[in-house]
């Protein structure tokens, strides 16, 4: 009899592990840096008029990298401006790598950082406990919706925050890359239902669209090279394979019917394509900028 399928989330170590070796197989840093160096700064380029600092808000952010990559083009926009910086992030671990990678890195003197170890809910309780009116020029939530409870109540409470000119930006993948149909498929067997996990641009749209919001839509393609996960055995396969299904050990605990639905759906047209002999994944992105 298989094993319980258990969240790869929960083994945070490994769930880690298999993070960074997607973003070496997977065009989504490149990506995202292109996005901000060539588009982002057009989008902030009416937040901070006349203003003598710019409040940023970064929900989910990790390490910080791209954090850091935002930061470094509004400084350009607006050399003259303090920022501080609020940032919202779970993990202590990446809390502790976000404020290494900012001792590292030099001309940060006009950035103040505060940084809060809160899940997003966790965050909105402390942000109403602080009744405070501060409202902010620019919110990002990058690839972080996956791992709420309730995605439209997370956006919802965030643009809230927002200064009458300020920016909201929401990046996920695209309701038609590979992950979408792979969520589609296979939501029941694979979804962790305690976080929203298999949520795109398209849920939030329609979410957005029905609530009459107005929003303006970026589409970034970006792919990845899942060729080992089709290569029984492979340490790497084995390590992607986790990442697609978000499941611990996916080929060890899966059934051999979910596990053969699983790889031939990863093969789809409308999941990966061939190039020069390899398996490449459609991880096509989307960003969405909402106003107040």
């Amino acid at each position: 009899m298989a094993a319980p399928l258990r969240c790869l989330v929960e083994d945070y170590p490994r769930y880690l592990q298999a993070f960074q070796l997607f973003l070496e197989c997977s065009s989504e840093h490149q990506c995202m840096r292109e996005f901000i160096q060539k588009t982002l700064p057009e989008i902030l380029s009416s937040i901070g008029a006349e203003k003598d600092t710019l409040n940023v808000m970064g929900v989910g952010s990790g390490a910080g990298e791209m954090d850091l990559e935002m930061l470094g083009q509004l400084h350009l926009l607006y050399p003259g401006a303090k920022v501080d910086n609020e940032v919202v992030e779970p993990s202590g671990d990446m809390v502790y790598r976000y404020k290494d990678l900012v001792s590292k890195t030099p001309d940060l003197d006009h950035i103040a950082l505060r940084c809060n170890k809160m899940t997003a809910s966790e965050f909105e309780e402390n942000w109403k406990q602080r009744n405070t009116n501060k409202k902010m020029d620019f919110i990002h939530l990058i690839q972080m919706l996956y791992f709420v409870n309730d995605p439209e109540a997370t956006v919802t409470f965030f643009r809230s925050l927002l200064n009458k000119d300020g920016k909201m930006l929401i990046v996920l993948v695209s309701g038609d890359s590979g992950w979408s149909r792979l969520w589609r498929t296979y939501k029941q067997e694979l979804c962790n239902t305690d976080i929203s996990q298999c949520v795109t641009t398209g849920d939030i749209r329609k979410f957005l669209d029905a609530r009459g919001i107005p929003y303006t839509k970026y589409t970034f393609p970006s792919q990845m090279d899942i060729s080992e996960c089709f290569s029984p055995g492979d340490e790497r396969g084995e390590l992607l394979l986790d990442f697609l299904t978000l499941i611990r050990d996916f080929s060890k605990n899966a059934s051999p019917e979910l596990k053969a639905g699983v790889l031939q759906l990863l093969k789809h047209p409308e999941c990966s394509r061939e190039e020069d002999g390899r398996v490449m994944f459609n991880n096509n992105l989307e960003a969405l900028v909402l106003d107040p």
